[in-house]
């Protein structure tokens, strides 16, 4: 089974137990009762992007199942997700009639989107447990770069590739490359909402990409590149479960006395 096939099977497996009430990540009475919103820090890229996205044209690229397709939407933006996973399509398509939204959902493979979308947004909106899947860094960018409108902008905010090498705090534990070595392969229990959930589809295929690989992409795409920041605490754990929650309810990766980054906003530019 080719990477794609092995990682889309996982993402329908996990599609499966997201959003089930079993996990306050995927809390969908939240959403549906418009109590759920992003976080902090892309609330922050996109005003750093676009500002208002009312009335805009946004594309959420690998939306899963749809959550932040659905909060976009509802700050008026007219938007359409894209993932490789029909069955979280079919989840969020669900979700945004339950939450009377609307939101167009397309099947798509990020690094090889229809040619119907090209040229069409505003803003490419694409936001945490991203580039880690994709083992072509440059399709990805140019794809991204071909459905932008001209001046329209790219939000990436991402797991940093530091907090990806890192298997456990306590012991420390290395388990994964900083920059591009190949394709890795896992067999994990769980999902990152919630580590005890019955996925059924475990076997991931997943790379490696330093920050330094990620801008030379998406300028050899043609994108300009506006700002690249490293956030070192967070609202949320991105990895679910691996950092320590500080007094005053925020998150950080800290070693030593030194904070690590944890995620990273990019935001770039189609001239």
């Amino acid at each position: 089974m080719g990477s794609n096939e092995t990682n889309r099977a996982h993402w329908d497996a996990m599609a499966a137990v997201h959003g089930e009430g079993t996990d306050d990540y995927y809390d969908v009475e939240a959403l549906v009762a418009g109590e759920r919103d992003l976080s902090d820090i892309e609330h922050s890229a996109i005003e750093l992007a676009v500002g208002d996205i009312e009335g805009k044209d946004v594309l959420h690229l690998q939306c899963h199942i749809g959550f932040d397709s659905i909060v976009l939407a509802r700050r008026g933006a007219r938007v359409i997700g894209t993932d490789f996973s029909p069955a979280s399509l079919e989840k969020a398509r669900a979700l945004a009639e339950r939450c009377g939204v609307e939101v167009e959902f397309v099947e798509a493979d990020s690094t090889d989107l229809p040619r119907e979308l090209h040229g069409r947004f505003d803003l490419v909106y694409s936001t945490v447990g991203i580039l880690t899947w994709i083992g072509d860094l440059d399709a990805w960018m140019d794809n991204v770069f071909a459905v932008l409108k001209p001046r329209g902008r790219l939000v990436l905010v991402d797991l940093h590739p530091f907090l990806n090498t890192i298997g456990s705090l306590d012991p420390l534990v290395f388990d994964f490359p900083y920059a591009n070595v190949g394709p890795r392969r896992f067999d994990d229990p769980g999902s990152y909402a919630n580590p005890d959930a019955a996925v059924e589809a475990t076997e991931t295929i997943e790379h490696g990409h330093s920050l330094g690989e990620i801008v030379t992409a998406a300028l050899k795409a043609g994108h300009r590149v506006e700002a690249l920041v490293e956030h070192t605490e967070t609202d949320f754990d991105p990895r679910g479960s691996l950092l320590p929650r500080r007094p005053d309810g925020r998150f950080e990766l800290r070693i030593g006395e030194t904070a690590f980054p944890i995620l990273y906003t990019l935001v770039a530019s189609r001239p």
